[in-house]
């Protein structure tokens, strides 16, 4: 590819651009032998959950925005 900006690419090219970047990710990242139960419970363990009567996102947002 010839092109040096994405603004200057055609979308045949970016998306072969694309298709190549992820391509090379996917080869490079680790096999994942883990079964989707075993992926799961890790989500589970890991999840953070806020303690009762903790602003939520859109309470601190506006506050921010308030102030």
């Amino acid at each position: 590819m010839s092109t040096e900006r994405v603004a200057d690419m055609t979308i045949g090219e970016l998306r072969r651009f694309v298709t190549q970047i992820v391509d090379e990710k996917l080869h490079d990242s680790p096999e994942d032998d883990r079964t989707l139960e075993e992926v799961l419970a890790s989500m589970d363990r890991i999840r953070w959950t806020p303690p009762p009567g903790a602003r939520t996102t859109l309470e601190m947002i506006q506050e921010d925005r308030n102030a």
